[in-house]
């Protein structure tokens, strides 16, 4: 039986908001705008990880978030802890739901999205559907409510690649609202920030494999 945590309501300290901790593993919500490790340039050495660091020593970043996406990112205290939680992404033994806001209205109420993906390197960070060199990439969505030429949807992400969300709702034909990289400008201005959070996740605790589940409020 899975074990359920919502994000705390304190923060430790203000720049760090905490929804889970123990002694193997530390999970932290990541607000809109923050990098998940630092940035090759001087001006972007600030970030999740950095901060982490600063209050827990030997805290090691598991995965990551685009700069613009908000929500839960996992930490390990230790090394072994860290391979542990490394191999579940890896294997996708980890379970991640994501809500966005897409513009306009799907007809469908459901879906999958299937289409492999590679670095655009010509236009890097961006990624594009490549049917002969790209990676897996699978998603599955979910409407959560339509409101006039926007619908709130839930995104459950098979594979983990670069931007795979945001790509895949642009090919969709609807993409996610202040998305500066994959969406037309009025889509970009329609959003103060990238209409992305990971609100859920899933993973077997590295000391006994019981199934962890946290679950950080979505901020818009």
């Amino acid at each position: 039986m899975a074990e359920n945590y919502k994000m705390r309501s304190h923060k430790i300290p203000s720049h760090l908001s905490i929804v889970y901790a123990d002694d193997r593993v530390l999970a932290l919500s990541k607000p809109s705008g923050l990098l998940s490790v630092p940035g090759k340039a001087e001006d972007n050495k600030d970030c999740l990880e950095t901060r982490a660091k600063n209050k827990f020593e030997t805290a090691r970043i598991v995965h990551r978030l685009d700069m613009e996406t908000s929500g839960i990112l996992i930490f390990a205290m230790d090394a072994e802890a860290h391979r542990h939680l490394g191999l579940q992404f890896e294997r996708r033994k980890t379970s991640k739901t994501y809500i966005a806001r897409i513009t306009g209205n799907p007809k469908e109420n459901s879906g999958e999205i299937s289409l492999p993906l590679r670095c655009d390197w010509p236009n890097r960070p961006k990624q594009m559907v490549d049917h002969e060199l790209g990676k897996h990439a699978q998603t599955f969505w979910e409407i959560i409510e339509r409101e006039d030429n926007v619908a709130r949807i839930k995104l459950t992400p098979v594979t983990g690649r670069s931007h795979q969300l945001r790509v895949h709702m642009q090919q969709l034909g609807h993409p996610i609202l202040g998305d500066k990289l994959y969406a037309p400008e009025d889509v970009i201005t329609a959003a103060p920030r990238l209409q992305l959070h990971a609100e859920k996740l899933e993973f077997h605790h590295p000391d006994d494999g019981r199934i962890i589940s946290l679950y950080d409020p979505c901020p818009f």
